[in-house]
């Protein structure tokens, strides 16, 4: 019985030993990176897909509306995650808002407010473009930088756009590049980077390298920057896509409506339906620029585009069944969006009187019912789709009407993975994660600043602003504004600016206020001897091009009347400056205020002789189109103001003998009032002294 007992406690305690190397072996292979128990999962980080596609419109992707292309990857991570119907990007272009994705800060903050490389000044430019810097700074702490110090694997693929090589900016590795072709071979770095032979497509190369990069990284946390090529021209869709969206267009019925519209520059005066019409007949680049309008693409019906757009959405979908392949799906954040709106507006001027495949060469697609396009701030230019999927933490299936921006991913993923938030270098960001429990989000306003010209319309540099429903655009040659209410008129039809000026004058406030707190750079007029700013791109004129009318008011103002100084002008259309005839007048000179507030201005100082009569002479009339009023100022105080209304040659003098023996300040204001031709033309400008006459 003794031994008995022995034995069997002997054999009890080598069951506890068997058991206890089991548990112990079975914790440590749970510890194991690359296995997934619960315990595990929860204590690793969240992985991080940012898929970002170039020049995707809003309204292209099928869970957004389009009924052309088919994006069924897209719309199946909608359904599986949260849609944003008031997403934003910072820039109407690319290189600005992608390093606000990686920055968390306003383009205008860090002074990157052009695509790189940049569109060069031209001659019918009344503004040089503003400063800019040519590179994302250093001194920035990207969001791939922070991920890699808590311990993300990073890589960043496809059009980066923010300097030469990505790796100064966090990221581990790096395959990018400007694409020169869809068709093998594509171009620049890719022909060496991205192994690919005859008869491949880049945007399906581009994702097997990000495939590649999540197979090796599978057993650490990791974060791919997508960054897609496509949907940027070259407008070169996949064959066999192409071939299927040539059968789908022909088997529809015809789409009601204009191919394309022409869209004028909001920034001068209106243009008639009958001066539209004359210039949509006259399809020529000279007459267009001229007048400032611009091709806009009503439709979507381009072949190719949706050839390239499906094969971006295979991407998605590609990536996707990686990550359940992995058994990464659950544990994996992916964003998808667009750098900004679509191209509806060709990249420089392209007239429409061309065969189809020539057209759909340039035109990518349409934005409607959003106005405008890449290149612009209306709606079509800046709003982009945005759907984030975070398994297990946000509500599937939902829609968001909460305004995000481009700014606010860098901490809105910081908190999403649990991580400590760097509000000094996200300073323009507000993390939308209550947006993305499904609860209220007021991130306050958006801004916008483009001091710039576009390589996608003639319209003038400018910036804009939105503050709940209300969206206000300032453009800088005139100054004039515009108001919309988004959630009456998404359209951007109905300019509520006059109507309702409370909430202009409100908004505008703000903006020049944002413009002193990020210090943003503005675009200056060129005269005589003005240069470009810092960073800006110039090309050399051709000796024959002689500078337009008005790109030397100041030296054309000192011709004039000698002694006399020009602020505040602008009217590019009107030419502002000398003609060398005008209703019966020889050498008149043209002047237009700058805004519908801020007249233009020409002083002088002169000193009023004693024992003399002084008197100020003016010869005025104004366009048949506008009127105009006249102010003069003596020290600030009004000695004249005249309404200029009829089109004939009107004089008017001003009495200077009370100011005999002192030192005067003058100023002649040309005061806008309906804001339609506001333009001054001056006859004369003199002053006469009982003795001599003297200009």
């Amino acid at each position: 019985m003794v031994a008995f007992n022995k034995w069997r406690t002997q054999k009890v305690d080598k069951i506890n030993m068997k058991y206890s190397a089991l548990i112990v072996a079975f914790i440590l292979i749970t510890l194991l990176p690359g296995n997934f128990t619960f315990g595990a999962e929860k204590k690793r980080k969240p992985n991080v897909v940012f898929f970002l596609v170039d020049d995707l419109g809003q309204r292209d992707v099928g869970c957004y509306g389009s009924q052309f292309h088919e994006t069924p990857a897209i719309d199946q991570l909608a359904k599986e995650g949260i849609l944003f119907d008031n997403a934003y990007s910072t820039c109407h272009v690319c290189s600005p808002s992608r390093a606000s994705i990686l920055t968390g800060k306003y383009p205008a903050r860090i002074n990157l407010t052009e695509w790189l490389g940049g569109r060069p000044e031209r001659d019918y430019e009344l503004l040089h473009h503003g400063e800019k810097l040519t590179a994302l700074p250093d001194e920035e702490v990207t969001l791939a930088e922070t991920l890699k110090r808590h311990g993300y694997a990073t890589a960043n693929y496809g059009k980066a756009h923010l300097r030469v090589d990505p790796k100064a900016y966090g990221f581990d590795e790096e395959i990018t590049g400007w694409v020169r072709s869809y068709h093998y071979p594509f171009g620049g770095a890719y022909n060496e980077k991205l192994p690919a032979k005859k008869g491949d497509y880049y945007t399906d190369k581009l994702t097997d390298a990000a495939l590649d990069f999540i197979e090796r990284n599978k057993d650490k946390p990791f974060f791919v920057h997508l960054e897609h090529f496509a949907v940027h021209d070259p407008i070169q869709g996949r064959p066999d896509l192409v071939d299927k969206y040539r059968k789908k267009l022909a088997a529809m019925p015809e789409l009601e409506g204009p191919d394309f519209i022409l869209e004028s520059n909001p920034d001068g005066p209106p243009l008639t339906k009958e001066e539209l019409k004359a210039l949509a007949e006259n399809d020529k680049l000279q007459a267009h620029q001229d007048a400032r309008v611009w091709w806009v693409k009503q439709k979507q019906d381009n072949v190719e585009f949706a050839g390239m757009l499906e094969a971006t959405d295979e991407s998605l979908a590609r990536i996707r069944a990686k990550l359940k392949e992995l058994g990464l799906e659950k544990n994996t954040i992916v964003i998808f969006t667009a750098d900004n709106g679509g191209m509806s507006a060709s990249n420089q001027y392209r007239g429409i009187n061309h065969p189809r495949n020539s057209l759909d060469s340039r035109f990518a697609s349409s934005n409607l019912p959003l106005r405008g396009a890449k290149g612009w701030n209306y709606e079509g230019g800046i709003r982009v789709p945005l759907v984030v999927h975070w398994p297990g933490k946000i509500k599937p299936n939902t829609t968001s009407d909460a305004l995000v921006t481009g700014t606010d991913y860098y901490p809105t993923l910081l908190e999403m993975m649990g991580l400590p938030t760097l509000p000094e270098q996200h300073v323009d960001g507000v993390s939308f994660l209550p947006a993305l429990r499904g609860k209220t989000h007021d991130r306050g306003a958006i801004y916008w600043h483009f001091p710039h010209y576009s390589n996608h319309g003639y319209q003038s540099p400018g910036g804009a602003i939105r503050l709940g429903k209300y969206k206000l655009l300032e453009y800088y040659e005139n100054g004039s504004v515009q108001l919309f209410d988004l959630e009456k008129d998404l359209g951007e039809q109905n300019d509520l600016s006059e109507s309702q000026p409370d909430i202009t004058a409100k908004l505008l406030k703000m903006l020049h206020d944002w413009h002193r707190e990020v210090d943003a750079k503005m675009p200056y007029p060129k005269t005589a001897t003005s240069k470009p700013a810092k960073g800006s791109r110039v090309t050399n004129a051709k000796p024959q091009n002689a500078p337009r009318a008005g790109t030397n008011l100041a030296v054309d103002v000192a011709i004039f009347a000698p002694g006399w100084k020009v602020r505040d002008w602008g009217g590019p259309k009107m030419k502002p400056g000398l003609r060398g005839q005008w209703a019966g007048r020889q050498n008149v000179l043209l002047t237009h205020p700058l805004s519908k507030t801020v007249p233009c201005v020409l002083s002088r100082k002169i000193d009023v002789p004693k024992g003399k009569k002084t008197t100020l002479k003016l010869e005025v009339t104004n366009n048949p189109k506008g009127n105009w009023k006249l102010v003069v100022l003596i020290n600030g105080m009004q000695a004249l103001s005249k309404d200029i209304e009829e089109t004939k040659w009107r004089q008017f003098e001003v009495d200077l003998a009370k100011y005999a023996g002192k030192s005067v300040a003058i100023e002649l204001q040309n005061r806008a009032t309906g804001w339609s031709h506001e333009a001054a033309y001056w006859s004369q400008i003199e002053l006469v002294y009982s003795d001599s006459n003297v200009k």
